[in-house]
Order: C-alpha cells, then structure tokens, then sequence
C-alpha cells in the first residue's frame, strides 16, 4: 500500500469545536495554560486535560513545564498556516449577520498569525511594499526582497542578509483567512513584525491576537508606504455595515 499523509487524523482533531477553539487561540504563537485555554473553549478544566492530551499526541501541540506549571503552544508555524487555511475556505458571500464585535473588528483589522502580521492591515501592507517595489511575487507562492526593498528594511532596522530562509523561502505569500488576499509571512514577516513592535509602530495585544497601531505608527505607514490607516479602517467599519444590512462581505469575517 502507497504512504497516505493521514490527513484524517489532523481533521478529526481539528474539527472539534473545543479543540478548535484552544488551537485558534494558540495562533498567535504564545504558550498558554490550561486553564487559559480551557476558558476560551468554554469547557471544564478535565474535559480541557483530554482534549490536549489528543492534540499533544496527535502532532498538533507541544507542552512546556515551568515547575508545577504546564504551557501549550502550537507545534509550529505549520499548525498556524493549517489553521487559518482551513478558515479562509468557505463561500465569499454568506447570509446575513449581525455585526461583529467590536473584539472581532479589531482582530480582522490588525492581527498576529503565528509570528507575522495578517488582517487587513497586513495585506494593505503587503500590497503597498509590491507597489513601492520593495518585495516581488516570485513563483511557488513566494516574495523576493529586491534591491530596493533590501535598502528599505535596512532602514528599519532589518539586515535581509542576516535572515536565515526557511524551508518554503525567506519570505511567504500567505492567504489571509478574512480578507482573501495575500500577506507576507516567513522568516521576513515574523521579523518585520518584530521590528515593527520594536519601532512602536506597532503594539501587540496581551490578551488576544489582535494587534494596535500607534499614532506614530499611523503616521509611519503613511509616510513610509502610502497606507493610510484610518482609511483602511473606515473602509472595514463601512464593509460591516455593508455587510450587517444586505448580507454582503461582512460575513467573511469569522473572527475569534
């Protein structure tokens, strides 16, 4: 019998909506307890133990222990772009919803996928280092850092030479599960996400994925890139109401 990848085992994990639930809050790539966990699937804390104990042995997490303490992350980046692939399937126009939450809104504007930024801000983003020149599509689902694009992010702080590619390249094109367009991930996005924090352009959240821009930050993407944040937002608050009055884009955003 040929070798199979047992992509039924990882499913059947998957699809559970309390283990979703624990995996989806592990995407930001931040080691989190049990009980952390077991509070965002909304179960007990013994039905939390069996259920990690399954994603444990099934691959889909690692466990760290601190003295009597137990933290659980991800297994990888690889989880992570599993993950938000299986979101991003599904139709573009759903039924009609109610409007999201205001905790919803701000992950599908500015979020962390695993190590790097994605959301709408990320893909605005992306698009505006192609429209400078600064990163290329390059074949196989990949970016390049051109000439240009090498001098722009020595300027923020970050030697492209020293960036040690990955498996599948130095830099990613990864789908964004609510917006349907690509953002930068790799070894790239991880550290320009980094740096970007480092700068204070940006400020990750403590308690979720979601991501904040700083006033020097809106006014860095702006003068840097030509991306205004304030119009990117008003654009997605316009696409909710949209969305919540004739069933339109709003549906996409199946945060959580």
């Amino acid at each position: 019998m040929p070798l199979q990848p047992n992509v039924a085992s990882a499913a059947f994990l998957i699809a559970d909506p309390a283990r979703a639930a624990m995996l989806t809050t592990l995407v930001d790539g931040r080691a989190r307890p049990a009980s952390e966990l077991a509070f965002a699937a909304g179960i007990t804390a013994q039905t939390a133990s069996s259920h990690l104990a399954k994603l444990l042995a099934g691959g889909l997490l690692t466990v760290e222990t601190e003295g009597r303490h137990r933290y659980y992350r991800l297994a990888g980046s690889h989880v992570a772009v599993a993950l938000e692939t299986l979101a991003s399937i599904g139709p573009e126009v759903r039924p009609r919803q109610r409007p999201l939450s205001a905790d919803a809104q701000r992950l599908q504007f500015a979020r962390c996928c695993y190590d790097h930024l994605a959301g709408r801000l990320g893909v605005a983003m992306t698009q505006a280092l192609v429209a400078h020149g600064y990163l290329a599509e390059a074949g196989d689902k990949q970016f390049e850092v051109t000439a240009a694009g090498a001098d722009w992010f020595a300027r923020m702080g970050l030697d492209i030479a020293s960036i040690k590619p990955a498996r599948r390249g130095l830099a990613r094109q990864c789908l964004d599960w609510t917006e349907r367009e690509h953002h930068v991930a790799g070894p790239l996005g991880a550290r320009l996400l980094e740096r970007l924090c480092e700068n204070g352009w940006l400020m990750r959240s403590k308690a979720s994925r979601a991501v904040q821009v700083t006033p020097k930050g809106a006014a860095s993407f702006r003068e840097e890139l030509g991306v205004d944040v304030a119009s990117v937002m008003r654009a997605a608050c316009a696409e909710h109401r949209h969305g919540a009055d004739h069933g339109g884009a709003a549906g996409e955003a199946r945060a959580s």
